[in-house]
């Protein structure tokens, strides 16, 4: 019966050492859960971290999807911008900076993408409603 309640207590303790052991290496670290499909806040037009086309702001990790193609001349290139994960679920009502009307799923924000050293500078010109070609005027 002793060597039962000695091997019980042995375990226990072994159970404590492992787990304060654990903590100690690791830690146990409170992860801040992902807004993602939450209502996120509204930002203005222009801001860093904010969709061009619903205006929301955007947490770490997230980003807007957008399609850059080749530039023809050495300079800029034109770009596609679709929305981020929030306009593009429906949750929110994609409205372009320039004519200010609705669009739809299919519609897209045209830009320019001019690729500076160290980070890259957006600038939309329309959507595809009033900027259908896309070629600069």
């Amino acid at each position: 019966m002793a060597d039962i309640v000695q091997l019980l207590l042995f375990i226990i303790i072994a159970t404590l050492l492992l787990y304060f052991g654990y903590s100690l290496f690791f830690g146990f670290s409170t992860k801040k859960p992902h807004r993602y499909f939450k209502n996120p806040e509204e930002g203005k037009p222009g801001e860093p971290r904010t969709c061009p086309v619903c205006s929301a702001k955007l947490a770490p990790g997230e980003r807007v999807k957008s399609s850059a193609f080749p530039s023809m001349n050495g300079s800029d290139r034109l770009m596609h911008i679709y929305g981020c994960i929030y306009c593009l679920s429906g949750e929110r009502k994609r409205v372009c900076p320039v004519c200010s009307t609705t669009l739809s799923a299919q519609d897209v924000l045209v830009a320019r993408l001019f690729d500076k050293p160290g980070r890259s500078h957006v600038h939309v010109l329309g959507c595809s409603r009033c900027r259908p070609s896309g070629i600069s005027k």
